[in-house]
């Protein structure tokens, strides 16, 4: 009888230690019964998607079948997208937000971001510890300085330090190369290149390989510079190329570039805006404008939206900005709370209507929407009052605005970047073999776009957060 209980007991103890080895041999994670949302395979229901470290690895509908995983997540009443993007970031613009962004951006559903325009000295060691194999943060893919003309705007006078000099076709070459040894992902050409340095920079990313993103040069015209490039920000300098007057406009911006010999570029590129925008948007010609438009059909439009209508839908205006400004980091928190005292202080003696360009950018993006222009999602963080993460939500919304479906405006922060880096094979959909960048949300976002800001958890590299942790 002893011999049986101990025989007994001996399996049973094996057992268990087979049991629990199988356990600690399980790294796969299942999100059961839950909604599956991407922009390109529409809406599935009562899915289980199981990854396994940072990969997809089997989405099937749920089921009774046990699951052999380490961790089950409960879907049910849920919906899971893809993580988002945001495609127009600067880590470095200031100093205040670049240590708290990788976690506010995570925070917010944020999973990947396009740096913009940084120093390559200062963004390395930024990029270096964000790509650390254990690191809390985004994916990050980034541009190194704005590549600008003999004149910089962003030269560190009036304004950070992130443009660089490119005044001649042979530093415009030489530059190329050094940002391609630097292991930039792609470059960024900004306003005041001249049309011989644009296309020296253009030729020389061609020739690396490296996709371009463009603000139009002052110099050139969208319709001629808009097809050479694989991005255009902010919209700027579209209003110049859908004026009736366009020729004339633009003749005058040359006579003025051509005579400036001195003096800060910044200077130099705002008064050129302030003189010609207004004039332009107030001579705006439809059948000219569209002619623009199908000229840009595969150039991805990052319309920041959030930024061009501020003055129209101000961040101080939405009924969670205090909850916004506890998120800002201690370094810049005070500027921005004293900016939104500031604000509604004057807000009370005006008539606040909006402004022309503000209107102008959501009904230019409906129309570029409308004539099959690509459209990508990117909000200038942290400029102009934006918090990392929370702002591309608003970005989402305002697209929506313009004319996007949710769906489509889903494609903005999913798809749209993934085509601009050639990496759709890998990211932007929940399929297998896709990376594990996942957004669990709350409510549905085809119903209503701003319940993306409802989220419940966040898979970065196939790490599950709980969003309340970082913030």
């Amino acid at each position: 009888m002893k011999k049986i209980r101990l025989i007994v007991l001996s399996f049973m103890s094996i057992f268990m230690l087979n049991a629990c080895l199988v356990q600690e041999n399980l790294e796969g994670i299942a999100i059961t019964n839950v909604t599956v949302i991407d922009a390109m395979n529409g809406l599935r229901e009562s899915q289980t998607v199981v990854f396994e470290k940072d990969r997809i690895i089997a989405i099937e509908t749920t089921n009774d079948k046990p699951l052999e995983v380490l961790k089950v997540i409960d879907g049910t009443g849920k919906f899971l997208i893809p993580g988002l993007w945001d495609m127009h970031v600067h880590l470095t613009y200031d100093d205040a937000f670049t240590d708290d962004m990788p976690s506010l951006f995570l925070a917010y559903g944020i999973t990947s971001v396009r740096d913009t325009g940084g120093l390559i000295d200062k963004l390395l060691p930024v990029i270096d510890k964000m790509r650390e194999i254990d690191a809390l943060a985004p994916r990050v893919f980034f541009s190194g300085p704005l590549l600008d003309g003999e004149f910089v705007v962003y030269d560190g006078g009036l304004v950070p330090e992130i443009g660089t000099q490119n005044a001649t076709i042979e530093m415009a070459n030489e530059k190329i190369e050094m940002l391609k040894n630097s292991g930039v992902d792609f470059i960024k050409i900004y306003e005041m290149v001249s049309p011989a340095v644009f296309s020296a920079l253009t030729d020389a990313a061609e020739k690396y390989q490296l996709p371009i993103a463009a603000h139009i040069p002052l110099s050139m015209t969208a319709s001629i510079a808009g097809p050479e490039v694989d991005s255009m920000e902010h919209l700027r300098n579209v209003e110049l190329d859908c004026a009736v007057n366009s020729s004339q406009l633009h003749e005058e911006r040359l006579s003025r570039l051509n005579s400036h010999t001195q003096g800060a570029g910044l200077t130099l590129r705002s008064s050129l805006h302030q003189l010609q925008r207004l004039p332009a948007i107030q001579n705006y010609d439809e059948q000219r404008c569209n002619q623009t438009l199908d000229n840009l059909r595969a150039t991805i439009q990052v319309p920041t939206l959030r930024l061009n209508s501020f003055s129209m839908r101000p961040s101080y205006e939405r009924n969670d900005w205090s909850e916004v400004l506890e998120r800002v980091p201690e370094g810049a928190q005070e500027k921005w709370i004293a900016a939104t005292e500031d604000w509604f202080e004057k807000e009370k003696d005006q008539d606040w209507d909006g402004s022309e360009f503000a209107k102008w950018s959501i009904q230019l993006v409906g129309n570029m929407h409308r004539r099959g222009v690509p459209i990508g999602a990117g909000t200038d963080t942290p400029i102009g009052m934006a918090l990392p993460g929370y702002s591309l939500h608003t970005e989402l919304e305002l697209l929506v605005e313009a004319g996007l479906s949710p769906i489509e405006a889903l494609y903005s922060a999913t798809i749209r970047p993934t085509e601009f880096f050639s990496l759709e094979d890998t990211m932007g959909t929940i399929e297998v073999g896709k990376v594990a960048d996942l957004v669990l949300l709350e409510a549905n976002p085809l119903v209503d776009i701003s319940n993306t800001r409802r989220i419940n958890s966040v898979i970065s590299k196939g790490v599950v957060i709980n969003p309340e942790e970082l913030l």
